[in-house]
């Protein structure tokens, strides 16, 4: 899977379950609310007041180290 800014938080959770760590990380804690499962990860950062490539970043290296 490769993740962009556009793809869908569920999307990415449904692939790897392990990816949650990441988005905890940066304050994400409503994973499991059906509202933050359809959030692209560029909206759910721009709310948190992230950056978005840095998460997809990290989340694409550690889905390429599996």
């Amino acid at each position: 899977m490769e993740i962009t800014k556009e793809t869908i938080i569920g999307d990415v959770l449904d692939y790897d379950r392990e990816t949650a760590q990441f988005f905890f990380e940066i304050g994400m804690h409503c994973l499991g609310c059906p509202a933050s499962r359809g959030e692209s990860i560029e909206d759910a950062c721009m709310v948190h007041g992230t950056d978005a490539d840095e998460l997809v970043k990290k989340l694409n290296d550690f889905l390429a180290s599996k």
